[in-house]
C-alpha cells in the first residue's frame, strides 16, 4: 500500500469568488438653461404668403386687358397685366378692383356699416412694389418678435394694429381709399419699442438699442409725409402696437427664475417677484387707453364724423408740401343723406353738393375737393 503524504505538503488551493459589478450609465449631461421659451415661427410665413396670394388674385379679379387698352404688360402677363403706369405707377390693379375686393372707402363704413373692410383692407396692397415693400419688412421684424413670443401673441398684435391703422386712416383720410399692411407692420415696430421699454432691466446695451430703434422708427414715419402714402395708418397701427406690447409682450423681471424652468441643482433662496411693479402699472394704463382709443375711434367713425374738423393741422402728419413735392389737397366733409358739405383744408372754402349713386364715391368726392381747392 502506498504512504500517504506528510500533512505538510498538503496544498490546497481556493479559487477567489469573483463579484461582478454592475455599473450604472454615466448621468445625462444637464440640458442648458433657457430662461425663455423659442417658438418655431409659421405664422409670419403663412401671412407672407397669403398677402401675396391675394394680390395674385387681385390682378386675376381686375383682368386689365378685358376692361381697358392701355394695359401695361400685357404681351407677357396676359389677364395679370397691370394698370397704365399713368393710373398705377406701382404696377397692380385700379381703385375699383381694390374698393371691390375690400379697400377701406370710409363712404362705404359709414353709410352701409361695412365695418369688416377696416380689417379687409390690410391684406390688399396697390401694386408690386407695395406688397413687395411691405413683406420684405414682415418678413425681417415679425420672424424674430414669433420666435421670441409666439404665434398667437404675434398674431394678436398683427391683427389689431392693422385695425387701428384702419381706423386712424378712416377718421382723417375721408376721400379715397386705402389698402396695405403698413399699419399692422408698424404696430409691431411700436411693439418693439414698448417691449424695450417694460423688459429694460433684462436687456444689455439698453441705450444703443433704444436709440437705434427710435432711428428706424421715425426714418419709417419721416416717408409717411411723402405725397400719396397713408401716413395715418401708419401712426393709428404704431400707437396701437406701442399699448400692445405693454400688454402681451411684458416678460419676467431680471433675476427672476421659476421654479418649473429652473436648472437642475440651483438653489432658490428667496421668492422674487415676477415683474417689477412699473410693468404692472404700465400694462394697467395701456389697457385701458386702448381699449378707450379703438372705442371711442369706432363710434366717431360710425358716426360719421371727420377727424380733420377738430384738428386742423393734423393732415400735414400724412402729407408736408415742400417745394420739391405738392401734396393732394384735402377736404373737411360733412354728410346729411344725400347733401355734402365739403371745406377745403388749403382755404377753407367751403361748398354744398348734392350726392348721386354716379357721384358718391371716395375718388368722385376726392375730384369734388380738388375742384373746390383749384
Amino acid at each position: 500500500m502506498g504512504r500517504a503524504p506528510p500533512e505538510s505538503e498538503l496544498q490546497i488551493n481556493v479559487q477567489p469568488r469573483r463579484h461582478h459589478h454592475h455599473h450604472p450609465p454615466p448621468p445625462p449631461p444637464p440640458r442648458p438653461y433657457q430662461p425663455f421659451k423659442k417658438w418655431f415661427p409659421w405664422l409670419v410665413p403663412l401671412i407672407i404668403l397669403a398677402n401675396i396670394a391675394l394680390f395674385a388674385y387681385a390682378m386675376y379679379v381686375n383682368n386689365c386687358p378685358r376692361n381697358s387698352d392701355k394695359c401695361f404688360g400685357a404681351s407677357f402677363l396676359g389677364p395679370f397685366a397691370f394698370q397704365s403706369l399713368r393710373e398705377n405707377p406701382l404696377l397692380g390693379p385700379s381703385a375699383d378692383t381694390l374698393r371691390k375686393l375690400g379697400a377701406l372707402d370710409v363712404g362705404k363704413v359709414v353709410e352701409e356699416h361695412q365695418v369688416w373692410r377696416l380689417m379687409s383692407c390690410m391684406w390688399l396692397h396697390t401694386g408690386v412694389f407695395h406688397v413687395a415693400a411691405n413683406m420684405v419688412s414682415l418678413l425681417f421684424v415679425g420672424i424674430r418678435l414669433e420666435q421670441e413670443f409666439g404665434f398667437v401673441k404675434i398674431g394678436l398684435l398683427y391683427t389689431l394694429s392693422g385695425i387701428g391703422g384702419s381706423l386712424a386712416s378712416a377718421l382723417f383720410v375721408r376721400t379715397a381709399i386705402s389698402v396695405g399692411a403698413s399699419g399692422a407692420l408698424f404696430g409691431l415696430l411700436g411693439a418693439m419699442l414698448s417691449e424695450l421699454l417694460t423688459n429694460w432691466s433684462i436687456y444689455e446695451n439698453k441705450v444703443a438699442t433704444l436709440l437705434t430703434l427710435i432711428v428706424i422708427i421715425l426714418i419709417n414715419l419721416a416717408v409717411g409725409i411723402l405725397p400719396h402714402v397713408d401716413n395715418f395708418a401708419h401712426l393709428g397701427g404704431f400707437v396701437t402696437g406701442f399699448l400692445l406690447g405693454f400688454i402681451l409682450l411684458i416678460r419676467p423681471q431680471f433675476g427672476y427664475v421659476s421654479r418649473k424652468n429652473a436648472p437642475p441643482g440651483y438653489f432658490l433662496p428667496s421668492r422674487k417677484a415676477k415683474h417689477k411693479i412699473y410693468q404692472c402699472i404700465l400694462l394697467i394704463l395701456a389697457l385701458i387707453l386702448l381699449i378707450l382709443g379703438l372705442t371711442i375711434g369706432m363710434v366717431m367713425l360710425l358716426q360719421g364724423v371727420d377727424g380733420n374738423d377738430h384738428c386742423s393741422w393734423c393732415h400735414y402728419l400724412s402729407c408736408f408740401p415742400t417745394p420739391i413735392w405738392t401734396c393732394d389737397v384735402r377736404c373737411s366733409s360733412k354728410q346729411n343723406g344725400d347733401q355734402l358739405n365739403l371745406t377745403c383744408m388749403l382755404d377753407n372754402k367751403s361748398r354744398n353738393y348734392f350726392l348721386s349713386s354716379s357721384n358718391s364715391t371716395a375718388s368722385d368726392i376726392q375730384k369734388l375737393c380738388t375742384q373746390l381747392c383749384s
